[in-house]
């Protein structure tokens, strides 16, 4: 019995150890396996991201842009430290001669105290209380407005002109480039902190620089440097904006909020007295980027006069009957033209309940998608008021009278100094809420015929509480055409227009040439006689 029971407990054993020695002959197989097969495991990352080195690729990408974000943050706070030992250093210095003196007022004691962190948070955050960053301020006239610079990833857009900028620029100089960059790397790391929450959820994308659609900055001397960096929002109409400010020293964050365009209705308004090709241009213009690629348009064309009238309806009744739009409003006036007067009529003829946002514009502006974009995120009803500055196009056949044929109007349209100019003296254009025109008072009446009514309307902005966002547009041009100064022009008025008609013609340098163009002519003459 004995044997029997001996002889199943070895025949047990060994079982087990034999089990045993087959799952370490298993290990030493999947130990010892080929390289080859282990590389092609490690291609797989390009098919699916869950193998060991995907994961520690990104977890690698990661790490070098917080490393580069940290290294910025360590230079701000080096420079930032020098510089206020620097001017503590001056400040003792003074204070000890003037104690010395006996001339120290009193209540200045506190000044030997070395500054402390929480001092210098409420210095910087008295400055921004200061600035015009959340509400506007108001101004004198409109030649106290700073206006903001625009940028994009590539390209500078300013109205400071001369010899060394240009209208259009890739910063020349280094510290520019590099503030423009930190705020946008600023921009990303404060999108995809972990602190960055929409309706209590954390965001599921990650924002990176092809998500930037363009900024605005603008500093004021004696506050700071504002930036408005704007994104792209999770859906094809929703934006994330990004509001940060400088008091001179580190990057303060203001805001950052998403912002919603899907239900912004933009009302265009165009005053309009006969030019019916002009009119069909606009129209042109209007299907390409309103009706095929927008759709949240209205247009309202206020008409002075009943000459050509058949030829305006004619166009609209065509444009309905090719694309089915039909969100059309043809206002006619039997009276002299006058540009405040129809805006302010096409403005108040609206009924329906929304509070629409007006684009008020004329019949030879062309306009881009981008622009309508910038309409939307830059007004905004009771607090922001958008006037842009559009791109002014030279006479086509002064600058393209080395062309045979001139190019097409697309390709006219591009923002050089030898093209054209800024009109920053022009503040017809402008994008504004309902609401916001009414209680201000819309136009003054009593301006007839042409000019400034704009210029009352924008100062009664300057005069409000509401900020006045003025920058240059990249999506806004001015198409050249001939000016006709009527003789019936007030002296004041005639002035302005003639003025304005020689702006437009050429720049400095292209007239110059015309007007020396018989001396030029000349001495290429006399050096062709002295070569042959």
């Amino acid at each position: 019995m004995f044997k029997r029971w001996l002889l199943a407990l070895v025949a047990r054993v060994g079982l087990i150890v034999l089990g045993l020695c087959c799952c370490l002959f298993l290990f030493y197989l999947l130990a010892c396996k080929p390289a080859s097969h282990s590389s092609q495991q490690s291609l797989s990352w390009s098919a699916g991201a869950t193998s060991k080195e995907g994961y520690m690729a990104l977890l690698q990408e990661r790490e070098e842009s917080h490393r580069h974000y940290m290294n910025s943050l360590s230079k701000q706070i080096a420079q930032l430290k020098e510089a206020l030992q620097e001017r503590t250093q001056q400040l003792q210095e003074t204070l000890e001669k003037a104690k010395t003196r006996g001339i120290l007022p009193q209540g200045l004691e506190s000044l030997h105290k070395t500054p402390t962190q929480t001092d210098m948070k409420e210095f910087f955050r008295s400055q921004l209380s200061q600035a015009e960053v959340n509400s506007g301020v108001k101004l004198p006239s409109e030649y106290a407005v700073i206006p903001f610079d625009t940028f994009t990833l590539r390209r500078v857009y300013q109205l400071e002109t001369g010899l060394t900028r240009h209208p259009e620029e890739r910063p020349v100089r280094k510290d520019h480039r590099d503030e423009l960059i930190s705020t946008l790397e600023t921009a990303l790391h404060v999108l995809n902190g972990p602190q960055q929450r929409t309706d209590n959820t954390r965001r599921k994308r990650t924002y990176s620089p092809a998500d930037f659609i363009e900024g605005l900055t603008r500093t004021e001397r004696d506050r700071g440097t504002v930036y408005e960096l704007m994104f792209k929002g999770d859906g094809p109409r929703d934006f994330t904006q990004v509001v940060f400010f400088r008091p001179f020293g580190p990057v303060l964050k203001v805001k950052s909020e998403s912002v919603n365009t899907r239900s912004t209705l933009i009302n265009i308004i165009v005053p309009l007295s006969k030019r019916p090709e002009a009119f069909r241009q606009f129209i042109n213009n209007f299907r390409e980027v309103c009706i095929q690629k927008d759709s949240r348009v209205h247009l309202t064309v206020v008409y002075f006069g009943r000459d050509q009238i058949d030829q305006v309806k004619a166009v609209l009744d065509q444009t309905t009957r090719e694309t089915r739009f039909r969100s059309f409003t043809l206002i006619q006036l039997n009276e002299e033209f006058s540009r405040g007067r129809g805006l302010e009529v096409g403005a108040r003829a609206w009924r329906r309940g929304q509070n629409a946002l007006l684009f008020f514009c004329d019949v030879d502006i062309h306009f881009t998608p981008d622009f309508l974009t910038s309409c939307r995120l830059n007004a905004e009803p009771g607090k922001r008021v958008y006037y842009p500055v559009l791109f002014s196009q030279y006479n086509p056949s002064i600058i393209y009278s080395n062309q045979s044929l001139l190019p097409p109007v697309q390709q006219q349209l591009v923002i050089k100094k030898d093209t054209g100019f800024w009109r920053d003296f022009g503040f017809g254009m402008t994008c504004q809420y309902r609401s916001d025109f009414l209680n201000i008072g819309g136009f003054d009446r009593s301006i007839k015929g042409w000019g400034l009514e704009d210029v009352h309307l924008y100062r009664k902005y300057l005069h409000s509480k509401l900020m006045v966002i003025r920058s240059p547009s990249r999506g806004l041009f001015h198409l050249w055409h001939e000016k006709d100064c009527a003789d019936e022009l007030p002296p004041d008025k005639y002035k302005m227009c003639m003025q304005t008609k020689a702006i437009n013609e050429a720049s400095h340098g292209q007239l110059g040439e015309l007007l020396f163009k018989p001396e030029i002519e000349a001495h290429l003459g006399k050096q062709k006689n002295q070569g042959t």
